[in-house]
């Protein structure tokens, strides 16, 4: 594992040694990325997390704008398993922990109510990825899920990027292999706030937020999709045109109230499948913050920090209710029993890659 001097003199105030332990037999660390621009990204190798996105506003002061941990043990102890962190084998929830695949039904844990959720309790946020550095804006990391790990068929070889680049963009690169057919829907599960992480972290509802989606998939009780392709259009779900995240946020509104909020899969807009293309623009007014999200995922789950509760994160800051959102470039939930949505399946001798970028900026 290489990292470089930086660790030990960055904007976000992290220490390296808080990282450095070993789990399972495998050595943990702290990996900084800086551009030329002073922007910085501190991430650590267990889960694939973020711990730090140090981004100026209007006025040139840095602040970190994702919610994390200041050390490891933090990390891996979170209140919130997925926070921040990389998500797979499968991205999103699979309805009872079950699916079929080439004629075998295979059975998940179920971890979030009746349902498979993010890849199962011991998924790609819960271990220790082989780590790179390859130089002062770019860690590669390495992970090989074994057949049957999680209850997902096939030996999964899975190598993701992480860069900071002189756009300010934070890109996002994988790629996967198998050995056996099998499901592949990763994300990165960034829990962000372009105000700046405080305590208390102050809330998302000023946020204006713009989607790239005319249609989004409803979702039951338990938010599992009943399989429709809905329009946005005449819901508190369209975000086609620039609108502040809290204005329908508490909406008398089946979908709002299935999902205590926003949680739901918006279909990008898309030329064709897999291009890299537009998917989401978030400002901050106070801040002069922005971020877009340009991805080559059919969808984008928009959550609205529901079930956050005001634990507490890196330097004391804490994460009430709904002072972060997050937006998870992937397939769309429960793929594999809902045939007609695009396939997440990956077969022997084909390779699954994606790009998301999250590109920061400020209002002019």
């Amino acid at each position: 594992m290489i990292n470089t001097s930086m660790a030990h003199n960055n904007l976000s105030g992290l220490k390296r040694e808080d990282f450095q332990k070993t789990i399972n037999g495998k050595s943990t660390d702290l990996f900084i990325l800086k551009n030329k621009n002073g922007m910085e990204i501190a991430v650590t190798n267990y889960g694939a997390a973020t711990l730090s996105i140090m981004a100026p506003d209007k006025n040139g002061n840095y602040s970190n704008v994702i919610l994390g941990h200041d050390s490891i043990d933090n990390v891996v102890n979170s209140p919130e398993p997925f926070l921040s962190t990389t998500i797979g084998r499968y991205g999103n929830r699979i309805a009872k922990g079950k699916f079929t695949l080439c004629g075998v039904e295979y059975t998940l844990a179920t971890n979030n109510g009746p349902n498979s959720l993010h890849g199962g309790p011991k998924g790609f946020h819960a271990v220790v990825w082989d780590a790179e550095q390859k130089d002062d804006q770019t860690v590669e990391f390495k992970y090989t899920a074994q057949d049957g790990e999680e209850g997902f068929p096939g030996k999964l070889d899975v190598i993701m990027t992480y860069s900071l680049t002189d756009e300010n963009e934070f890109k996002i690169s994988y790629k996967a292999k198998t050995d056996k057919t099998t499901l592949v829907n990763p994300t990165n599960h960034g829990f962000f706030n372009l105000a700046g992480i405080a305590n208390p972290t102050p809330t998302v509802l000023n946020n204006i937020l713009t989607i790239n989606a005319d249609h989004y998939t409803p979702i039951d009780d338990v938010c599992i999709p009943f399989g429709e392709i809905a329009k946005v259009e005449g819901t508190p779900l369209d975000f086609r045109t620039p609108h502040i995240v809290g204005d329908r946020i508490n909406d008398k509104h089946q979908q709002i109230e299935n999902g205590a909020g926003y949680d739901h899969c918006y279909i990008l807009n898309k030329k064709e499948a897999g291009e890299l293309s537009f998917a989401v623009k978030c400002v901050e007014p106070n801040s002069g913050r922005f971020m877009e999200v340009y991805t080559t995922e059919p969808g984008v789950q928009l959550y609205s920090g529901n079930w956050l509760n005001g634990f507490a994160g890196a330097h004391g800051a804490t994460f009430p209710a709904r002072s972060a959102l997050c937006f998870e470039a992937q397939h769309f939930p429960d793929t594999p029993n809902n045939p007609h949505f695009p396939s997440a399946t990956l077969n022997p001798g084909e390779e699954y890659s994606q790009v998301t970028i999250y590109k920061f900026g400020v209002e002019k």
